[in-house]
């Protein structure tokens, strides 16, 4: 399940990326640029690809009970979602990418309540950082798991699966949200 632009929605792919740009970056066309990526560094097959300008090596990893999260953290351009810009054109994209693993699969129900429940923790993170927005422009969650696996029916913050996701987040997004 991915809100990513290129690969989004809920399906079977082969490679997860999260590919870095400078912060200068204004490509539109996102889905070659991930197949010129995927190319160079030999993945074939279908997958998911985000983008940040974050620089990837202070990437945070959290491992928290099965479940393992890496986060890129750019907030150098805080957004409130329910803030409405003056202009679209003037919004300044910032970056929060997530990929989650998890030893579990999840029910179609269950894997959107998972992306909001990452979400949730994100902006809990990102508030107890004292940062002064919901997230950024661009954010992208992406959670994967193996195939043919069993899957859990719930994700919300209260289910056992769904907790997890919760506490790896909040911690990786904190810890990269100094």
């Amino acid at each position: 399940m991915s809100s990513a632009p290129v690969g989004g929605g809920l399906g079977l792919v082969e490679w997860t990326l999260n590919i870095g740009v400078g912060s200068d970056y204004n490509r539109t066309d996102l889905s070659e640029h991930a197949r010129e990526v995927a190319a160079e560094i030999g993945v074939r097959g279908t997958g998911v690809a985000m983008f940040t300008a974050v620089d990837l090596s202070l990437r945070q990893r959290c491992d928290f009970e099965g479940v393992t999260v890496d986060a890129t953290v750019g907030v150098s351009h805080p957004t409130w979602a329910a803030e409405i810009p003056e202009a679209v054109e003037t919004v300044s994209p910032g970056t929060i990418n997530l990929v989650i693993q998890m030893p579990v699969g999840l029910d179609p129900g269950a894997a959107v309540n998972a992306v909001m429940t990452a979400t949730e923790a994100k902006t809990q993170a990102l508030a107890a950082q004292g940062v002064e927005g919901t997230g950024t422009a661009t954010d992208a969650v992406t959670i994967i798991w193996p195939p043919g696996i069993p899957a859990a029916r719930f994700a919300g913050p209260r289910s056992r699966w769904g907790a997890r996701i919760g506490q790896a987040v909040y911690r990786a997004v904190r810890a990269g949200a100094v």
